[in-house]
């Protein structure tokens, strides 16, 4: 009875990794004036270059989550010679009900990160990393 029962509670644990499949995330270059947005995003399992986005346009990836719900992306942004900025792109940790399936990040024109809430349909404001 007690092998059944740590069975179910096994299957419960995994079965919100089954459900929630891939997760796309998304980094929106809206700095304006035409600047373009360099950007380096990685995992401990995946890293995704060095890419420069035109202003306007958009890079984005699409992953699984684990099932350990330990999956990190995270991401250094840089434009118009400034410091390299910081920011957890993804962690199931901290995002998993904000990000259910799509984690849509913005830098805004005056340099500001923001996210996409899914849970409540607004941007939220994020502070960089630094």
């Amino acid at each position: 009875m007690r092998n059944i029962s740590i069975l179910l509670l096994l299957l419960f644990g995994l079965s919100r990794f089954i459900v929630l499949g891939k997760v796309r995330v998304r980094v929106v270059n809206k700095l304006g004036s035409g600047l373009i947005m360099n950007i380096h995003c990685q995992s401990h399992d995946n890293d995704l270059g060095y890419l420069a986005v035109p202003d306007g346009l958009e890079v984005e990836w699409k992953f699984s989550v684990n099932i350990w719900g330990t999956t990190l992306f995270y991401c250094d942004v840089q434009w118009d010679h400034s410091n390299w900025h910081h920011f957890v792109a993804y962690s199931y940790e901290w995002y998993s009900n904000r990000c259910q399936t799509e984690c849509s990040w913005l830098i805004s024109k005056d340099g500001q990160l923001f996210v996409f809430n899914q849970e409540f349909g607004n941007w939220d404001l994020m502070p960089f990393q630094d």
